[in-house]
């Protein structure tokens, strides 16, 4: 996406995240990744600092609203959880559900690479963005955006940690086997390239899914199979 301007690149954003800033330095902070800002003659300000910040207010919203929310659960239990909300995978989704990667300001090589569809990239952009809010205006709405961007379908964001394992022990129950990871094919220029893979029970495919590396295309087709195999509970 091309913007006319700056002003309206974070008018965009902020209309997506559905914040309004104070200080709109503090948001073109969150969106500026250090290979941007190495190549300015004046480098601006970028995130990494901002992702510090917004990484610790994160685990305290999301351990307060576990705790509150889950009374029955024991320590381990919370801790299992709030590792699933807040993992790279769950973090880049809630990114790409906010188009974020298109608004970050990124170098022309990290750019060229593919960087504004990165997990990592964007899960730290995600987590900026959060300590960016607190700045501007407190925990109170960081809380808020946390809750509507993050907290919003717990459930789903929980399954993103370690899919793999989730659904092997699944199968294993259920049928004995271990599910069957088949790379169905790759795409994109070589310095980009996005594979695809399938997940197989008993030659029966359950999900395919893609990603940047195949383990992480793997962990995409896990959690896929495991999401359609929720979502068709909740239709029966």
């Amino acid at each position: 996406m091309k913007f006319a301007s700056q002003q309206d690149r974070l008018s965009g954003l902020e209309q997506k995240i559905e914040y309004q800033f104070r200080d709109r330095s503090r948001l073109l902070t969150a969106i500026t990744h250090s290979s941007y800002a190495n190549e300015q003659k004046e480098p601006p300000e970028y995130n990494e600092r901002m992702e510090f910040l917004g990484d610790a207010v994160l685990e305290l919203v999301v351990s307060d609203y576990l705790y509150r929310n889950h009374p029955e659960k024991k320590e381990g239990a919370l801790t299992k959880m709030r590792a699933g909300l807040v993992c790279e995978p769950a973090l880049a989704a809630c990114a790409r559900s906010l188009n974020l990667g298109e608004y970050l300001y990124l170098g022309k090589g990290e750019s060229a690479a593919g960087g504004n569809d990165r997990d990592s990239i964007l899960s730290d952009a995600f987590e900026s963005v959060i300590g960016a809010i607190y700045l501007d205006s407190g925990m109170e709405a960081a809380g808020t955006f946390i809750r509507r961007h993050l907290l919003c379908e717990i459930e789903d964001r929980m399954l993103f940690y370690d899919a793999k394992t989730i659904l092997q022990e699944k199968v294993q129950g259920e049928c004995g086997e271990k599910p069957e990871y088949i790379l169905t094919g790759t795409s994109g220029p070589q310095h980009q390239r996005t594979f695809h893979v399938k997940v197989c029970v008993r030659g029966k495919e359950l999900a395919s899914g893609e990603g940047h590396s195949k383990k992480s295309a793997e962990q995409m087709a896990a959690y896929l199979a495991l999401k359609k195999e929720k979502d068709n509970r909740r239709c029966g």
